[in-house]
């Protein structure tokens, strides 16, 4: 896709975003703009696939006549093999393009009403799964959308008026679905979610993280690898982490994640289906994951997870006797979940598995049980192979300084850990910090090669951080002091008298000036 093709469609995307702004939040309105876009990729994705199986009767989907018996026939055998193959079932009538051509219809005497025929096809969309393996997969996907809210307009009249809008507008992309190699359904999905979480501040960043920052953690956990049996986020927020993974290997065989927001959850199996990603090679879960994991016995070859900063856990004194927290003696505090995040990771972690997380810089050095957690997966497991900071203020709704830990727990260098300073490589964009594709490229290729330069990394042995007392902090290890240029003394008094010199000449010609005029001095 060409960055003028991206543009036009930001554009057209912003521009429905526009029409319903106004009317509701920026988190509300983006659940009905993406659930929407998902509707239409399911109809376009069904329309198509139901025309392959229809081309040797010579004619299309939308040709067959639902009301008569040969089309429900037809019906009959598309629906089999759709549910089998896709997952779900749509008929020609319930069809995007068919319900937006019906909702801005000017026909004389046709009605454009379509707000209870569309919520009743998001619905069917769901029962066309009941009993399948697909089920659970798009069970409730279309919760978040009521079409009969008032925030969409205080009549059905008006509410239906500004969904057909926003249905015309959509109408007009097309998202090239039989073009397997151009994703503009994914484009435009990662960018109104990344539009939604810049413009909503920490409510909508806390289930995205920065696309720049993603392929920065993807790139390290693919590192020597072109395909991955499994990749898993355990917070996965809109899944947009777990699909950046995919794009930097050939395949992977299984995706899994686990969301605690369920608005989210739902974005992030939409997410899935939209890259398509079989139902059949995701799974992802609704729960809480340090409270009540989902995928208990699996073990997975990459893990990535940008994990809600310092966030509060039960820290119950029963997960002293759980397997991802046994072996460590104490348990992460309750005020500070960072810690409970990397221990319930590693436990997941497959022995010939990376890991890279997003946590804020006090995981570096902070003590009590946090410190005891630090020293353990190092000096006893060693596990951590490096410590990457990052800038300030690159992700939305919080400016602290943030820092990737890597772990493995077959390390291939086993006897140093690897410090990385990216603070100060960025560029500013408007009130936001961001990663340019040269950082990006500086840190992971420092990160695969791992080389020591002046100011930026640092290969440091286990013995220098065990003389540290195993605290991480950067600077300890990075030394990116700046010498100041010396003050020459004599040419700085030199330059003095000269400037005193130029004072009392300019103070004897305002003098002149003012005895003239006949007025005092200023001085």
């Amino acid at each position: 896709m060409s960055e003028d093709q991206k543009k036009q469609l930001e554009t057209q995307l912003w521009n429905i975003a526009n029409t319903l702004r106004g009317k509701m939040n920026a988190d509300e309105f983006r659940d009905y703009i993406l659930g929407f876009i998902f509707y239409k990729y399911l109809a376009e994705k069904m329309e198509l696939y139901a025309n392959s199986i229809l081309k040797p009767d010579g004619i299309v989907f939308t040709d067959i006549k639902e009301e008569t018996e040969e089309g429900q026939e037809y019906i009959a055998a598309i629906r089999e093999e759709a549910l089998e193959k896709l997952g779900y079932f749509l008929k020609p009538s319930e069809l995007f393009s068919e319900v937006a051509k019906r909702g801005n219809s000017d026909k004389e005497g046709a009605s454009n009403f379509i707000i209870e025929d569309l919520q009743k096809i998001l619905t069917n969309i769901q029962l066309s799964t009941m009993g399948t393996d697909s089920e659970e997969d798009f069970d409730n996907l279309f919760e978040d959308m009521d079409l009969n809210s008032t925030k969409l307009g205080k009549t059905p009249e008006a509410r239906n008026e500004i969904i057909a809008k926003v249905l015309s507008h959509l109408d007009k992309i097309d998202f090239k679905l039989e073009q397997t190699e151009i994703d503009v359904l994914g484009d435009a999905y990662e960018y109104l979610i990344g539009q939604f979480a810049s413009g909503a501040g920490k409510k909508a960043g806390e289930f995205y993280t920065p696309q720049e920052v993603s392929t920065v953690l993807a790139k390290i956990v693919t590192t020597g690898k072109t395909k991955l049996k499994s990749v898993y986020d355990p917070t996965c927020g809109s899944g947009s982490l777990l699909l950046r993974v995919a794009k930097e290997v050939e395949d992977v065989s299984n995706f899994y994640g686990q969301e605690l927001n369920r608005t989210t959850y739902n974005l992030a199996r939409m997410n899935m289906i939209l890259h398509d990603v079989h139902y059949r090679k995701f799974d992802i879960k609704q729960e809480d994951t340090l409270e009540h994991p989902q995928h208990k016995d699996d073990k997975f070859e990459a893990i990535v997870a940008n994990p809600p900063f310092s966030a509060k856990w039960s820290a119950n004194p029963i997960f002293t006797s759980d397997d991802r927290f046994s072996q460590y003696g104490k348990l992460a505090p309750a005020s500070k979940a960072d810690f409970a995040f990397v221990q319930h990771m590693i436990h997941h972690l497959a022995d010939n598995g990376a890991m890279s997380i997003v946590l804020p810089h006090g995981v570096l050095f902070r003590g009590a049980a946090e410190g005891h957690i630090r020293k353990y997966l190092i000096e006893d497991r060693n596990y951590l192979d490096a410590v990457i900071g990052l800038p300030a203020n690159i992700f939305y709704g919080t400016s602290i300084p943030t820092c990737i830990l890597v772990f493995k727990k077959c390390r291939e260098n086993p006897d140093d850990i690897l410090f990385i300073d990216a603070s100060e490589h960025y560029d500013k964009i408007k009130t936001q910090n961001q990663l340019r594709p040269s950082d990006i490229e500086k840190i992971v290729t420092t990160y695969r090669n791992r080389t020591t330069e002046d100011k930026y990394s640092y290969v440091a042995p286990l013995s220098e951080v065990a003389e540290n007392d195993y605290n991480l902090n950067i600077p300890r290890y990075v030394d990116t002091f700046e010498e100041e240029e010396p003050i020459d003394i004599e040419a700085v008094a030199t330059e003095l008298k000269i400037v005193d010199t130029d004072m009392a000449t300019t103070d004897k010609e305002i003098a002149a000036y003012c005895d003239e005029l006949g007025i005092s001095t200023p001085f």
